[in-house]
């Protein structure tokens, strides 16, 4: 989803994902092109992976119906990456109420709990249609799902989430977004279901980065 169209689509957000997704040929698999199916950043992006590790990151939003979409999809393209990738969330700050929802992911993640509820944040906001929007609706919703409500709360708004979201701004400036999903793979690439032709060729392209990464290290 585009960073315009965000204030557009958050009221009505699951009918259009579906169109988001496709599938591609072999011969298209073998034909990935910078400029078209990814971008070659002209100016390396930050990455905190070791350097005999390959940093990949989605760029994603709780708000955007194509994230949901894409999550099931990603979660199982997750359980086949190779040992020497990082993988790494990364929660966009599009718009000013996107910021809770940023320190609500980190504050999940340090709590070990983001495997367990991404899913269900996803579900929530797009199939159950709740109002999970600033501090107060977001911590209860949170110790709805049986996490401990004090140590979230401490999560949520402690230092170290609000400076995860500040450094999120940073990567996604550095990678020039302007929608999600997309993945950024090395600080030097970055594809979206928009270059690829949808996000399950996205991964596919990803796939290839990942190959082109490793050959440079």
């Amino acid at each position: 989803m585009k960073r315009r169209d965000f204030s557009l689509a958050l009221a009505a957000t699951s009918t259009a994902a579906a169109g988001l997704l496709g599938s591609t040929s072999a011969q298209a698999q073998a034909a990935f092109k910078a400029g078209k199916d990814f971008v070659a950043l002209s100016t390396a992006a930050p990455v905190d992976a070791p350097a005999d590790r390959i940093e990949v990151l989605e760029f994603f939003s709780y708000n955007c119906p194509h994230c949901a979409h894409f999550e099931p999809e990603l979660e199982a393209w997750l359980k086949k990456l190779p040992k020497d990738v990082v993988f790494r969330r990364l929660p966009v700050p599009f718009l000013a109420d996107f910021e809770p929802k940023q320190r609500m992911y980190y504050a999940l993640e340090a709590m070990g709990k983001v495997d367990e509820l991404q899913l269900k944040v996803f579900n929530a906001i797009h199939t159950e249609h709740l109002k999970v929007v600033g501090d107060a609706a977001i911590i209860d919703w949170v110790a709805k799902q049986g996490v401990d409500k004090a140590k979230f709360t401490e999560f949520f708004k402690s230092f170290s989430v609000t400076g995860k979201a500040t450094r999120a701004k940073q990567l996604v400036d550095a990678y020039k977004l302007d929608g999600v999903p997309a993945m950024g793979v090395a600080g030097r690439f970055v594809t979206d279901g928009t270059m690829a032709g949808g996000m399950t060729r996205a991964l596919q392209v990803t796939d290839f980065l990942i190959a082109e990464a490793r050959k440079s290290r």
